[in-house]
C-alpha cells in the first residue's frame, strides 16, 4: 500500500495525498459494506428509530461496539453495562493511539481530535506501520475520512434496506465482520510475538464460545495482549 508524503514526493499536493490515501482506503471500504448494512438494519430491529440509528453509526461510529450496543439494547441492558461492553471492546483503539502518537502529537490540536475520531482497525493498519517521516496528515484524512463517509452511507443503505427486508441478520452479513479482521490482521503478522497474541486470542475465543462464556471476546482480547506481551518481553532478553 501506498506510503507517500509530501517530503518525499514535494510533487504531489495536499488534494492529491488526500485521494491517495482514499484510494488506499478502498479495498478496506468494500469490505465492511455488508458489515455497515447488519449494522443499519440490525439497530433498526432493535427498536431504535431511523435517526438515532445513524446517529449510532456517526457517533460511536466502531462496528462490532454497535452490534453488540444494539444487541444489549434490544435486551434491555443498562445503560452502564452498555459502556462498560463499548469500552471493553474498543479498549484496543488505545493501543492504536499510544502505538501512533509520536507521528499525532505534535499536530495541531483539530488534528489530533480529527484523526483521533477517525482513528479505527483500518485507518491504523494503512497508517500504523508508516514511519513519522512516512506518515502524512492529509493521505491519513483521507483514508480515514472516506472510511467514515462509507461506513455511514452502508449503514443508511441498511437502516432503508432493513425497512423492507425483514430479518436481514439472517442473511449471512455476520461473515463480514470476521472477513473484515481476517484481511486486517493476517498481512500484520511479521513477527513472533504478533502470530502468538493472534494464535492466543483466536484459541481462548473458540474456547470460550464452545464453554458458553458470555464474555469471551473480552477475555480473548486481554489474553492475546498478555500473549504478545510475555512473548516480546523473552524475545527481547534473549537478544
Amino acid at each position: 500500500m501506498s506510503t507517500m508524503t509530501i517530503d518525499s514526493h514535494p510533487h504531489l499536493s495536499r488534494s492529491q495525498l488526500f485521494w491517495q490515501g482514499a484510494l488506499a482506503m478502498v479495498p478496506l471500504s468494500i469490505a465492511v459494506v455488508p458489515w455497515g448494512l447488519l449494522a443499519g438494519s440490525f439497530a433498526l430491529e432493535s427498536g431504535l428509530n431511523v435517526v438515532e440509528s445513524q446517529a449510532l453509526s456517526a457517533i460511536l461510529f466502531a462496528g462490532s461496539a454497535q452490534l453488540v450496543a444494539t444487541g444489549m439494547f434490544k435486551v434491555g441492558a443498562s445503560l452502564t453495562t452498555m459502556l462498560l461492553a463499548i469500552f471493553f471492546i474498543t479498549s484496543r483503539h488505545l493501543l492504536y493511539s499510544v502505538s501512533m502518537r509520536d507521528k499525532i502529537s505534535p499536530l495541531p490540536l483539530k488534528w489530533r481530535l480529527g484523526l483521533g475520531f477517525l482513528l479505527t482497525d483500518e485507518l491504523f493498519a494503512i497508517c500504523g506501520q508508516q514511519s513519522e517521516k512516512q506518515f502524512n496528515r492529509w493521505y491519513a484524512l483521507g483514508a480515514g475520512l472516506s472510511f467514515y463517509l462509507c461506513w455511514n452511507l452502508a449503514t443508511l443503505v441498511g437502516i432503508v434496506a432493513g425497512s423492507y427486508i425483514p430479518a436481514m441478520n439472517e442473511l449471512g452479513l455476520e461473515f463480514a465482520v470476521a472477513a473484515t479482521f481476517i484481511a486486517l490482521v493476517i498481512p500484520n503478522i511479521k513477527s513472533s510475538p504478533v502470530l502468538v497474541a493472534v494464535v492466543v486470542s483466536l484459541t481462548t475465543s473458540v474456547l470460550c464460545a464452545l464453554s458458553g462464556i458470555e464474555s469471551g471476546l473480552m477475555i480473548a482480547s486481554v489474553a492475546g495482549m498478555l500473549a504478545g506481551y510475555v512473548t516480546e518481553s523473552f524475545k527481547g532478553r534473549a537478544s
